[in-house]
């Protein structure tokens, strides 16, 4: 709590986007939270708190909305539900003035460690083929990294975005291999896609604490899954960039940053 007292020390806006392990959320998530939410109290400053969906469980294909109730029956996903819960009941009391912003799998430079990271637009430009999970032909929503710091910049200026979270400005959905392949044309080369199916992912988590957490999360990737962020563009007149724009700044990021062979 020392760290976050200090780090929030004489701030107007505290954004929280901190993440612990994939595998250790239910041990070290919540008491981040809480020590982040102390700091900002102690500062009487505004907390602006980057979430994720987890906390909707699977929808059916339903769009994804604010209002929808918190049914997620995976660990992550109760684990973000009950922080979620927890940010706006403190709000609700008083405590600190609190909004959140919430994003799809995200994807744009330096964002490697994501779905759509490095397994696609690393190996695109090293012309190999990209790595997926599930039904690469449903729907799937991806949030382009600088549009999720523009949005939450928002959020920390604008009072009325106050007690409530907000699904953050998206690209055009499509589904997950015609974004690989709008990520290899960028690249200038042709689409390959290796999707891995659930029993290959089993076996690598036995070894991979990683891979093994993301295999309860592969139902996002089995049903269409569409954010909406309309609520967002009718509040604060703020769109995202297209889609073929943000691949193309993506994809020069990572030939900029290709390992030195």
């Amino acid at each position: 709590r020392s760290f976050a007292r200090t780090a929030s020390a004489g701030a107007a806006v505290v954004y929280f986007a901190l993440n612990p392990p994939y595998d250790r959320w239910p041990e070290e998530f919540p008491g981040l939270q809480a020590a982040v939410l102390d700091g900002t109290a102690r500062a009487g400053a505004k907390l602006v708190a980057m979430e994720n969906v987890y906390m909707y469980g699977p929808t059916g294909g339903r769009p994804l909305t604010e209002d929808l109730p918190f049914s997620a029956g995976t660990r992550k996903g109760e684990v973000r539900a009950r922080m979620s819960e927890t940010l706006f009941a403190a709000h609700r009391a008083g405590t600190v003035r609190v909004t959140a912003g919430r994003a799809s799998d995200f994807f744009g430079p330096r964002a490697t460690g994501s779905a759509a990271g490095a397994t696609i637009f690393g190996r695109a430009v090293a012309g190999k083929p990209a790595q997926v999970a599930g039904d690469p032909d449903l729907p799937h929503t991806y949030t382009f990294v600088p549009d999720i710091g523009r949005a939450l910049v928002t959020l920390g200026e604008r009072d009325d975005a106050l007690g409530r979270a907000w699904h953050l400005p998206s690209p055009e959905t499509v589904t997950t291999r015609q974004f690989v392949e709008r990520v290899y044309l960028a690249a200038g080369s042709g689409p390959r896609l290796q999707a891995a199916p659930k029993f290959v992912l089993r076996a690598m988590g036995l070894f991979n604490p990683t891979l093994r957490e993301m295999i309860e999360m592969l139902y996002e990737f089995e049903e269409p899954f569409i954010l909406d962020a309309s609520a967002f563009d009718r509040a604060f007149g703020e769109r995202a960039t297209s889609l073929d724009e943000a691949i193309r700044s993506t994809v020069g990021w990572y030939r900029d940053h290709r390992p030195a062979h």
